[in-house]
């Protein structure tokens, strides 16, 4: 069993920056692709981002350019750096473990992001 740890969030102006952090346990970390999700109020979650073991990103449209993924295999740990931060990003993020049939979340952290 993986247990995720996200990390990070909290209120900010629009254009403000935010970094999320996502602690995993266990040692399956640097095998595994790691995503971040979010989930605003009244809506579905949705992809946001992940980055495979071997460091491929991919980012949802509405987030290219303005958000990094990236991850520290030593430490058991990926990050979500947020930037241009738009009313819009407001929800819960959530962070996400792939690997083979092993499927992991962690708990989320709310991102608030006022106008």
């Amino acid at each position: 069993q993986v247990q995720l740890v996200e990390s990070g969030g909290g209120l900010v102006q629009a254009g403000g920056s935010l970094r999320l952090v996502c602690l995993a346990s266990g040692n399956i970390f640097s095998t595994s692709t790691m995503g971040w999700y979010r989930q605003a109020p009244g809506k579905q979650r949705e992809f946001v981002a992940t980055i495979t073991d071997g460091g491929n990103t991919n980012y949802a449209d509405s987030v290219k350019g303005r958000f990094t993924i990236s991850r520290d295999n030593a430490k058991n740990t990926v990050y979500l750096q947020m930037s241009s931060l738009k009313p819009e990003d407001t929800a819960v993020y959530y962070c996400h473990l792939m690997r083979v049939t092993l499927r992991s979340w962690g708990q989320g952290t709310q991102v608030t992001v006022s106008s």
